[in-house]
């Protein structure tokens, strides 16, 4: 029982050194960070990806793109993110149609005012990401350093001994392995998070590029008529 008790996870912690409580308390950190990522993202990417089902529905039901704008500019702050390209796009069409230009230079400028829209949508939902990434990526090797030097502590502690034993250096090893425990699960869930939210915001941005190929198309359409 005595044996049990003192090979328990808090125990081990409290009897690391201190290079390995600090590499606990830094892995610790970044997992909360990650956590907190990955809510973030996952009810931002959601509500996104609610916004742009919604506007596509208007929008391909067959409502004027005047009326479409309207809605659009009055609901600047709780518009979706295609919504707001599509607001920057009829926005820009509207003035240049009053302006002497050809159907070409029309097009282009629209283009280009809803691609710098849409750069800027997909940073702001990316952002997080990379952290994401970085806490996958350096955890276990983060994890890895405490354990190597908790069992570099436990072996050179042997050196004083006559009479050495794994139930000597278990402990030490123990508590040096519990780094690396701590290590992965806060890259782990990192890792599957960042390749789920690539890949989702992944599919919304190709999503929103196609749409706007299509609105493009309509503009350039009307441009000519």
């Amino acid at each position: 029982m005595n044996a049990t008790a003192d090979l328990s996870i808090l125990t081990l912690i409290s009897n690391a050194s201190i290079v390995v409580k600090i590499v606990l308390a830094i892995l610790i950190v970044l997992s909360l960070a990650s956590w907190t990522v990955i809510f973030r993202k996952f009810f931002a990417i959601t509500r996104a990806t609610r916004q742009t089902d919604d506007f596509e529905s208007r929008f391909w039901s067959g409502t004027e793109l005047t009326k479409l704008l309207e809605t659009a500019n009055r609901s600047r702050d709780t518009a979706g993110m295609e919504e707001r390209i599509f607001a920057a796009g009829m926005n820009e069409f509207m003035k240049q149609r009053q302006s002497p230009a050809s159907g070409g230079d029309v097009v282009n400028r629209v283009s280009r005012a809803m691609r710098a829209v849409f750069t800027r949508e997909m940073d702001h939902l990316e952002g997080g990401l990379p952290l994401l990434a970085s806490i996958g990526s350096t955890s276990p090797y983060i994890g890895l350093f405490g354990t190597v030097w908790g069992i570099m502590n436990a072996f050179t502690g042997l050196s004083s001994l006559e009479n050495a034993s794994l139930a000597v250096v278990a402990p030490g090893i123990a508590e040096a392995l519990v780094a690396t425990a701590i290590g992965l699960f806060a890259a782990i869930p990192a890792v599957a998070a960042y390749n789920y939210f690539n890949n989702r915001t992944g599919r919304l941005s190709n999503r929103v590029e196609g749409f706007s190929e299509e609105f493009l198309n309509i503009l350039e359409r009307q441009s000519r008529s």
